[in-house]
This record gives structure tokens, C-alpha cells and sequence, in this order.
């Protein structure tokens, strides 16, 4: 049974300094709306025989392949372009993709869109909702029972498991509030390992592998509800506020006359009975529509941590 503390972020929030945010100099934002623009020259659009979209690689990229499989047939449809799935295994390998003109389409994880925003031309524009437009996702930190871990200050000279350097609940949310609000830090109060995926945490925790770990406990849900893990293999004892989710969106040069059939696909797309209502109409909240977003608005408190965490959007 899962045992929550619930802790907000109001407090690190309250003290944390306005996010710096700049385009990479190939992009322009003359709107002022945090993203690059589309080129004003035509020469400069792209308009490929066949788009590529990836989704980010937080679990089995191979199930996701069939997740996805009646969305991937609708956006060929109103595109009337071939579409092919790109099954990535690291969000560098899916940031580089976009950045390097292979990759056209993309949910980008809530802490990669920054990057994938300032450096790979990324213009987000939607995100799974439950039908009355609830979103959103927790950070939580697990154990299992017995692991002589019961608060968060127990995790002091132990191993913490994350995902990788560029997850916001995987790793800068969590690093950021231990650092404010328990005072520790990774490599000095506690030895940080990284698995590489937020599945990869959970079933080494589960299966003993880690004693804690930092999770989006939308994958959690997801893995409960296929039961990959059983609900008595894990303690929950840190739950932050919510985060937005994973947001879609396309390459900032694409033709936008594409783009626009890009965006219209993902919103009058119908989820009844395809593998995306199967996979996440069963979390909480229910996700069973894309709903607009706003990179400025819904991703300010994940700028504003990435401030926190010296993070810097400086493309390499």
C-alpha cells in the first residue's frame, strides 16, 4: 500500500529566482512567446515525403510502438504524408534527431522541452488531458518496505536512484528540493545513481536493485495498471505538486501549412478504443484528449527549477 506525504513546492517556488531562458542563435522569436518562429523565407521550410515522430523514451520503446499505432495512421491521414514511428532509447539521442532535421514530430518529457525548445527549434502545443482539461503528473520518491527507509532524511548515505540529467521529476526537481528543503545534496549527503528511464527506477526499487528513487508517477500508474510492479513492492514518501506532462509539438521549419495539419490531427483525433485510451485513460487524472498548451505558461515552474539547478540551455 502506497503511503504519501504529501509536500509541496510552494516554499522552494517562493524563493526561486525568475528562469533565464534564450533561443539558440539560429532561431528568432519576434512574438515573444518563448519559441522559435517559423522562417519568414519559404526556401527555408521543410516539407518531408515523410514524417517522423517519437514519443520519449520513458518506457519499452517497442510497446509504445503499438501505443501509438492509430494516432500514427490518423496524422498520415490528415497530413497525407507517411509517417513512421522513431523509437528512441535517450532523450540526447531524441533532442539530436530534431536538432539534425531527422525528426519532425515529437512528445518531448517535461524536462527535455526546455532544451529541446532553446536548441532544437521545438514548438510545443499540446498535452494529454482528462476530458474536463485536468493534466499533470507528481515527483515521488520511492523505497520498499523494509528498506529502513521512512522519510526522506533516511535516504542520508544511501543510494538514490534517478533517471538522466535532463528528466524534471527524474532528477532537477528532486535534486532542487532535497537541496532546499532537507538541506542534502547528491554526492555529498547521499550517492546519486542513474538508470536511464523512470521504468528502470521503478522496477530497481521494486525489485530491491535501489533503495529510493525519483519518479513521474504517471509511469508509475501506467506500470501498475499492466502490472509490471504490484503496489505492496513500493512506499511512496515524497510527493511533490503537479508538473505538466509531455508535450507534443513539431520542428520549428516545418512548412506551416504541415504544421497546421500536425496541430489539427493531434486535437480532433478520436482516442475511443485505440491503444493511447488503453495505455493512459487510466491514470490519474484520466488522460483521453490533447489539449493546447502554452510553452510559456505551462512550463514556467520547469524553467524556474531548471534557474534553480544552474541549469543551462546553452546548446553543445
Amino acid at each position: 500500500m502506497f503511503n504519501f506525504k504529501n509536500l509541496a513546492l510552494a516554499t522552494l517556488l517562493a524563493v526561486l529566482p525568475f528562469s533565464s531562458h534564450a533561443l539558440d542563435s539560429r532561431f528568432t522569436d519576434a512574438d515573444g512567446d518563448l519559441v522559435a518562429d517559423a522562417p519568414t523565407d519559404p526556401k527555408d521550410w521543410i516539407d518531408p515525403a515523410t514524417l517522423v515522430f517519437s514519443y520519449t523514451p520513458v518506457e519499452d520503446p517497442a510497446v509504445y510502438a503499438e501505443v501509438w499505432k492509430e494516432f500514427i495512421d490518423h496524422l498520415a491521414a490528415e497530413t497525407g504524408k507517411k509517417v513512421q514511428f522513431f523509437p528512441v532509447q535517450s532523450n540526447a539521442a531524441q533532442l539530436e534527431a530534431m536538432r539534425a532535421g531527422r525528426l519532425h514530430v515529437a512528445g518531448f518529457n517535461t524536462g527535455s522541452n526546455p532544451l529541446a525548445v532553446n536548441c532544437a527549434g521545438f514548438v510545443p502545443f499540446a498535452m494529454m488531458a482528462s476530458n474536463d482539461d485536468r493534466y499533470g503528473y507528481e515527483m515521488e520518491i520511492l523505497t520498499y518496505p523494509g528498506s529502513g527507509i521512512e522519510k526522506v532524511e533516511d535516504i542520508r548515505g544511501k543510494k538514490l536512484a534517478f533517471t538522466s540529467e535532463t528528466s524534471n521529476s527524474g532528477y532537477k526537481a528532486p535534486s532542487a528540493l532535497l537541496k532546499q528543503e532537507f538541506k542534502m545534496e547528491a554526492g555529498k549527503d547521499f550517492e546519486p545513481v542513474f538508470s536511464g528511464k523512470h521504468d528502470n527506477s521503478i522496477l530497481g526499487v521494486a525489485n530491491k536493485d535501489y533503495p529510493a528513487a525519483a519518479i513521474a508517477n504517471s509511469v508509475l500508474s501506467r506500470m501498475l495498471e499492466r502490472d509490471v510492479v504490484k503496489a505492496d513492492q513500493l512506499v511512496s514518501i515524497y510527493k511533490s505538486q503537479s508538473f505538466p506532462t509531455t508535450g507534443y509539438g513539431y520542428v520549428y521549419n516545418l512548412k506551416p501549412e504541415l504544421a497546421e495539419k500536425v496541430k489539427a490531427a493531434f486535437f480532433n483525433f478520436n482516442w475511443e478504443g485505440t491503444g493511447l485510451a488503453k495505455e493512459f485513460n487510466h491514470v490519474n487524472p484520466p488522460q483521453e484528449k490533447f489539449m493546447p498548451i502554452s510553452f510559456k505558461e505551462h512550463w514556467k515552474v520547469v524553467r524556474d527549477i531548471d534557474a534553480a539547478m544552474n541549469v543551462s540551455y546553452d546548446c553543445k
